[in-house]
């Protein structure tokens, strides 16, 4: 891409042409073309400047340099117009082009605003809405291809912008305005957006037919001479061919897509921004001028850079607002960021993050998809979420890294001291992928912690940014952020002069340069009393930690201190936030409103500041909120002990689900009903126990059950009468929330908690037969709820405990039950993958995992819990004869016809050593008890 630069004299001259992944942030022009236009060799002669076009020219540099930008683009010289394959190149770039530029300038030549009051639109909008401008073909994609559009008259004076003048441009051109917010245009049909050009002219016919490449996302050659007819007809045929290859692609795209999909970090910004008040620019813009960030920045060899900081410094805001001045000042860059959140278990481990990052990345490119499909169509939506899945998913994003058509792309990571699982491996992904390409750029951030600092030490091209050693613009930046809160409170609140400068002099004097202590005081001045003010400020100490002892001592002492304890406790404990429907069913104490959100919401507001309420979600106001509970305030919140309401929590999920679990809870009907057209139903019945049918059995393992619930787990106990009475209820449940794979994680955890003896012999016989059956049924229990009633109970052995308890479930349709054997066969599981037969297996020592070798040339690994492929090793050129792990798991050896050994790394799926020297193919392999060596036996006589 051709651009032109404004010199330090105020000079225009035309750049070469920029590579795809070099192209500098800049602005660009909309126009329509007037008689005398600056064309290409006009500018590189020279001889442009005498032009009345060039006054255009001029007003987009002049204007982009306003908006600190030093490269812009205008369409009659940026092209070279006698180079046809130049100009085909462009025409199919354009749209792009208006997408990607920082900022846009329609210039409208007929607009004038001479002598007029441009405050009074009533004088200028009838000029505005009748301009030349909205009748050109060209300007259609010019108008709905950028992020904003800002419009201009003929004196260069700012009329407004497409969202200010949306409701003008709409009654205009007819384009609905949801596509003038940026909706994607796959959302209007073909006719809808080919009536968008009806009415609009260009100056070749062939042209109005050409300006809609970009609106259907097509390329076609230019055939100028061909007819505005022909032109049209091959649109329309090349917009039938995309949309054939679509339809038949998107299906399983979107299907890898949405099981990628753990959580969207776009709307989990969006979530914490509006959780702590709102993004406030002037608070975090000084780092743009901070010298370790532009060196990060604009540096090839600084291509990590760390930011930390103690709790309550602003990091994951200033993370925020990074992201946001990175989206603006490089639109054309690929961004991917993940915010960790430690009470969130959807968000706090490393597999979490990599599936977000991933999900955006190919959200913005969707061709890198191919390299999550490459392991996604043998192993499914397992891959994403097995024992194996950080394996497979840390190869999948260190291939999109690798791609070679890849351009810049920055990947965030916010408050990686909030990563509560595989930490350690996290690190040592960020500090191998970061060199990869200096077009890699990561910003990581984490509170001041040596575990974290001592991993990130390794990196080749790094850089630090410690809040601690910016003290004076965090200073600056908490006083902006003060004054900002205290204009609020005192429009809220109707302060006088006096009482709003004193509280603003009290933050000052009492912040300690924290944001988040801000933050707490400002939310319980809010509920204060004016003339209290004064008296509320004077209890409020300095330190974070202060603070939270505070609000804790105040609960104590309040008449709701025992309710607001136990819902304290139990929000701590979970194990991810849950909503105030799902608190009812944990808490005891909240029987009574139980279907009374406004009083819920009420007394999750008793409970100080420490949780925060959104969309009816309870979570922590800010990990240190649950750091204080969990340590210093662990007394007052778990008198009995953290077990206890591990208990608890147990007991009230088994209660809570008996008496709302039945079958076919959501009315579906047909047991073939699929999952994917299932939509729940409102009021949701499944509301209030989605969490306890989730976590029920990983509170009574933390529970201490031998200890706490001994007579739980017991013959005839809760957990037996549960199974008895409600299982299939159960498993029905999980399918319709899409975790049957939790729930046979369960199972196997509910064995391993039961001891053989003469009090638990029928339950963990109960228990065994329940893993067998929702084991060998769950793809079909997974893909159709309901088929637990049926196919499910239909196939399994006619002794099977749980077919025999739910006898009277099994469909009475069917005539003639199918001949089945009376008890579950020896075989456990079939695993199927291999396109030829299967030479060798061999168990990992721990008995984990399962390698197979075959025929078609490919070593697989196994989850024998869930019978999932979670890794195929391919590689050698000929059959694969026989598999050896090493004795620590740490390497798996595999023999082939190809005449090599392979020695794998079962942890990246990478091949980490090929041994050649037999002369024939190699039938055995065998570790030596140290893994020091390795002998092997060939077809050439040889070992």
């Amino acid at each position: 891409m051709r651009l032109l630069e404004r010199d330090d004299t105020g000079g225009i001259r035309l750049t070469e042409d920029f590579p795809n992944d070099k192209i500098p942030p800049y602005a660009i022009l909309s126009h329509t073309w007037g008689a005398e236009e600056v064309l290409f060799r006009d500018m590189t002669d020279d001889t442009g400047k005498s032009k009345a076009g060039y006054a255009k020219i001029r007003f987009c540099g002049d204007q982009a340099g306003r908006d600190g930008l030093k490269f812009f683009w205008v369409d009659t010289c940026c092209i070279d117009k006698s180079n046809s394959t130049e100009l085909q190149e462009a025409i199919n770039s354009m749209f792009r082009w208006y997408h990607n530029a920082a900022k846009c300038y329609a210039y409208l030549a007929d607009v004038s605003t001479l002598s007029l009051d441009v405050g009074d639109e009533s004088i200028w909008v009838p000029a505005f809405r009748a301009s030349r401008w909205f009748t050109r073909g060209w300007t259609l994609q010019e108008l709905i291809a950028p992020i904003s559009v800002e419009f201009f008259s003929r004196e260069n004076v700012r009329l407004g912008d497409r969202k200010s003048l949306e409701q003008h441009i709409h009654d205009v051109t007819g384009i609905p305005l949801r596509a003038l917010h940026s909706s994607p245009l796959s959302e209007f049909s073909v006719p809808d957006r080919m009536a968008w050009v009806e009415k609009r002219n260009t100056t070749r016919e062939e042209d109005k037919a050409y300006s809609l490449f970009g609106i259907f996302d097509v390329q076609l050659p230019l055939l100028y001479g061909e007819g505005e007819q022909k032109a049209f007809r091959r649109l329309r045929e090349e917009i039938r061919k995309a949309s054939s290859r679509e339809q038949t692609y998107d299906q399983s795209e979107d299907r890898c897509l949405a099981d990628l999909r753990s959580t969207d970090p776009r709307h989990d910004k969006i979530r914490i921004e509006d959780a702590k008040g709102g993004l406030l620019r002037d608070s975090y813009r000084w780092v743009l001028d901070n010298a370790e960030f532009q060196r990060w920045r604009d540096d090839e060899n600084s291509r990590l850079l760390w930011i930390k900081g103690d709790p309550g410094k602003g990091k994951t805001m200033l993370v925020c607002g990074i992201i946001d001045e990175l989206k603006t000042l490089s639109p054309s860059c690929l961004l991917s960021f993940f915010l960790c959140q430690a009470t969130d278990s959807r968000i706090n481990n490393a597999t979490a993050v990599l599936r977000g990052m991933i999900y955006l990345l190919v959200s913005q490119e969707p061709t890198l998809i191919s390299y999550v499909r490459t392991k996604y169509d043998h192993a499914g939506k397992t891959l994403f979420e097995d024992a194996n899945a950080w394996v497979a998913l840390s190869e999948v994003f260190t291939n999109i890294l690798q791609d070679p058509c890849l351009g810049t792309a920055y990947l965030i990571i916010d408050a990686l001291d909030e990563c509560v699982t595989d930490l350690s491996r996290l690190l040592r992904l960020i500090v191998k992928n970061s060199t990869i390409s200096p077009r890699i750029k990561w910003i990581v951030s984490s509170r001041n912690w040596p575990e974290i600092e001592e991993q990130l030490e390794t990196a080749t091209y790094k850089a630090r940014l410690s809040l601690e050693l910016n003290a004076e613009s965090i200073a600056t930046a908490v006083d902006t952020y003060i004054r900002n809160k205290v204009d609020q409170l005192a429009q809220l609140k109707n302060y006088d002069t006096g009482t709003k400068d004193m509280v603003r002099d009290y933050l000052h004097s009492h912040a300690n340069d924290t944001f988040l202590w801000v933050a707490l005081v400002c939310q319980e001045l809010a509920t204060t009393p004016g003339w209290k003010v004064k008296k509320k400020l004077a209890l409020f100490p300095p330190g974070l930690d202060a603070l939270y002892r505070r609000m804790m001592d105040q609960i104590c002492k309040s008449e709701d201190a025992a309710l607001c304890k136990d819902i304290l406790a139990v929000v701590s404990v979970v194990y991810r936030p849950i909503t105030l429907d799902e608190l009812t069913a944990l808490v005891d104490t909240l029987d009574d409103v139980f279907d009374n959100h406004e009083a819920l919401a009420e007394i999750v507001g008793l409970c100080g500041s420490f949780l925060t309420l959104r969309e009816r979600t309870i979570s922590f106001v800010h990990q240190s909120a649950k750091d204080f509970l969990l340590k210093q305030a662990r007394d007052e919140i778990f008198p009995a002990g953290i077990e206890e309401v591990h208990r608890t929590i147990f007991s009230r999920s088994l209660r809570v689900m008996r008496e709302t679990l039945r079958r076919d809870i959501y009315n579906l009907g047909a047991p073939g009903f699929p999952i994917d057209k299932v939509r729940p139903p409102n009021p949701d019945p499944l509301a209030a126990v989605r969490y306890s049918c989730v976590y029920w059995i990983d509170h009574l393992r933390d529970c201490d059950p031998k200890k706490n619930a001994n007579k739980d787990i017991q013959n005839g106990g809760s957990i037996d009468t549960f199974l008895c009475e409600k299982y299939l209820h159960w498993l029905e449940a999980l399918s319709l929330q899409k975790s049957i794979s939790e729930g046979v994680a369960s199972m196997l955890c509910l064995e391993g908690l039961l001891e053989v003896g003469k009090d638990t012999s029928l339950l963990i016989d109960r228990v065994r037969d329940a893993y067998r059956f929702i084991l060998y049924h769950k793809w079909a229990v997974e893909n159709s709820p309901l088929q637990v009633y049926a196919s499910a109970l239909v196939f399994s052995p006619a002794r099977s405990i749980t077919r025999s308890q739910f006898e009277n479930d099994e469909p009475k349709w069917i005539i003639r039950n199918p001949t089945i054997a009376d008890n579950w066969g020896a075989c456990l599981q079939t695993l199927e993958g291999h396109r030829d037969r299967v030479y060798s297996v061999a168990w990992s020592p721990d008995a984990s995992r399962l390698a197979s070798a075959s025929d078609d040339e490919t070593v697989k690994i196994w989850d024998p819990t869930t019978g999932q492929c979670v890794a195929t090793l391919g590689g050698h050129s000929d059959s694969v004869y026989s598999v050896a792990w090493s004795p620590d798991a740490s390497r798996l050896a595999s023999a082939s016809g190809d005449d090599t050994v392979k020695i794998w790394d079962p942890a990246t799926g990478q091949c980490v050593a090929t041994l050649e020297g037999h002369r024939g193919p190699v039938m055995s392999i065998a570790w030596s008890p140290d893994a020091s060596r390795l002998a092997s036996a060939s077809y050439d006589e040889t070992v």
